[in-house]
């Protein structure tokens, strides 16, 4: 019997990088398995074509008609995907390329581990989105590790990519727990949406998989790294590192989920720091300071602003004026 298995992605304005994310899918091997691609207009202005699921078999595009975020919008996802039946889900960010066409069936392996609940792949910078282009080799390129597994310190609330930057030299080619994932790309087991349910929208976007990953962990399930497979990752396609957008909800956001699963002492912690950048930080941090102190959680005020926003940071990006390793490296996020 065929394994029904859906994957999902988010689009906001960015539906460059969804088709050639569907282009990368054309390879895949499917054997064993009932797909279904499941793609969230998340609310862009130009729509996505209309002929997409024509142009591509086994795409379903689903309209939110608003910006719902990265929770909101992969929720929409996730619970077409569970109405239809699906025994496994894979959650994608729309800026990766598949590069391994064996991917699926490797990560469906990793399930033999009845504890496991998700699993995620190694991930590489896709080429030309390195952050020191000029460090590496010509024969190097396409095999810089941006996640190889993790850890999550609860002192700090900062989370460690184990291999980021560094040329794949294979010691990252394993199959083991981890205590941090890579939000851009997790396959997750019916069973775990059963138990645990969705995205917390509160969040809206960033912090919303560590959120998940605490509370799947919660419920006895476990969390995996598959260094035997592996995606491209155009990083931060959709906010872009250091952008207003990114001030925003990083700070604010940090500071919600640490106080909802923080030790005392780690608390007062963190609200010092949260302190810190209502006066010191940049106008945006500021301002996700305040509304985490007024407890204004979900879709901002000034969300209107944000398809400026985002258009702008894909023009800085495309440029590759905005990728700042310092602040990716003080950052939790796992997936943008």
């Amino acid at each position: 019997m065929s394994i029904k298995l859906a994957l999902v992605t988010v689009d906001f304005h960015g539906h460059e990088d969804t088709l050639e994310l569907l282009q990368s899918c054309r390879k895949l091997d499917w054997a064993g398995t009932k797909f279904k691609f499941f793609v969230v207009d998340n609310g862009s202005s130009t729509p996505l074509p209309k002929h997409l699921e024509k142009d591509f078999p086994g795409v379903k595009v689903l309209r939110t008609g608003t910006n719902k975020g990265f929770a909101g919008g992969f929720n929409v996802g996730l619970k077409a995907a569970y109405k239809w039946g699906a025994d496994f889900v894979l959650i994608v960010n729309n800026d990766v390329l598949f590069g391994d066409k064996k991917i699926i069936g490797k990560l469906l392996d990793t399930f033999s581990n009845k504890d496991a609940g998700v699993v995620a792949p190694k991930i590489y910078f896709a080429p030309g989105f390195e952050y020191r282009k000029d460090k590496y080799k010509k024969k190097d390129i396409g095999r810089v590790i941006w996640f190889a597994g993790g850890t999550f310190d609860w002192k700090t609330f900062q989370s460690e990519h184990w291999g980021l930057d560094e040329v794949d030299g294979g010691k990252y080619d394993l199959i083991e727990e981890t205590s941090t994932l890579c939000g851009c790309c997790v396959m997750i087991k019916r069973e775990v949406l059963e138990k645990v349910g969705y995205f917390d929208e509160d969040y809206f976007a960033y912090y919303e998989d560590n959120d998940y990953l605490v509370r799947l962990i919660r419920k006895g399930f476990k969390s995996f790294y598959n260094g035997k497979t592996f995606i491209y990752h155009k990083v931060s396609r959709t906010a872009g590192i250091g952008s207003p957008w990114s001030d925003y909800f990083l700070v604010r956001n940090k500071f919600f989920f640490g106080l909802k699963y923080a030790n005392f002492k780690t608390r007062l912690f963190l609200l010092g720091n949260a302190f810190y950048y209502l006066f010191r930080g940049r106008p945006m941090q500021k301002r996700g300071a305040l509304d985490f102190f007024l407890g204004r959680m979900g879709a901002p005020d000034w969300l209107k602003l944000s398809k400026w926003m985002l258009r702008a940071s894909h023009s800085f990006a495309k440029r590759g004026k905005i990728f700042n390793s310092e602040i990716l490296l003080n950052s939790t996020h796992m997936g943008s």
